[in-house]
């Protein structure tokens, strides 16, 4: 029989499943008390909470917020990152935070959801190393803007060659006359 303390902690997961934009689903084995405390404060200092939870409790709230299908990765120790920064933010730092222990191959990020879509854990690299959302759209934004600005050049140009060839063509039969 669930205690009230579990259904609280049901309830509060699936708020969190439910309210964040971005979620990253890792383990923490073979991390000592003192390296997951820094991982906790380095996302902690950038609005990422991250939370170590029964499986059991994590599977039903994610259920519970419509997350199907991420019971496959509920097994073992598991802790989740819940954000609403930009996406690469608690990626670089899991990443960070990860690849000085490749050597034995824990912990790692088992998979993680952005804008509702879901990516492997493989795929953190790649995250990680994306510039920020704010120089995305601007980079976006410069290459869109770029062909504008030589159609517009080009167009002035015209223009001006134009009012210099009709200021000509005045100033000659001023002449004329």
């Amino acid at each position: 029989m669930p205690t009230q303390a579990k259904k609280d902690m049901v309830a509060d997961l699936q708020e969190r499943f439910s309210g964040a934009s971005n979620i990253y689903l890792t383990d923490y084995a073979g991390l000592d008390v003192a390296q997951i405390t820094k991982l906790r404060k380095d996302l902690r200092d950038n609005g990422i909470k991250l939370i170590v939870a029964k499986n059991t409790l994590l599977s039903l709230a994610a259920k519970g917020a419509g997350y199907e299908g991420m019971d496959e990765f509920f097994n073992g120790p598991t802790a989740v990152a819940f954000s609403d920064a930009d996406p690469n933010v608690p990626a670089k730092i899991l990443y960070d935070a990860y690849k000085e222990y490749d050597k034995i191959k824990k912990p790692e990020v088992k998979a993680f959801y952005v804008d509702n879509q879901f990516f492997p854990g493989v795929d953190i690299e790649k995250m990680a190393k994306l510039p920020p959302r704010d120089i995305l759209l601007s980079q976006l934004v410069a290459s869109v803007e770029g062909p504008i600005v030589n159609f517009v050049g080009t167009l002035d140009g015209i223009i001006r060659e134009l009012v210099g060839t009709i200021d000509a063509l005045v100033e000659q039969k001023g002449e004329s006359e």
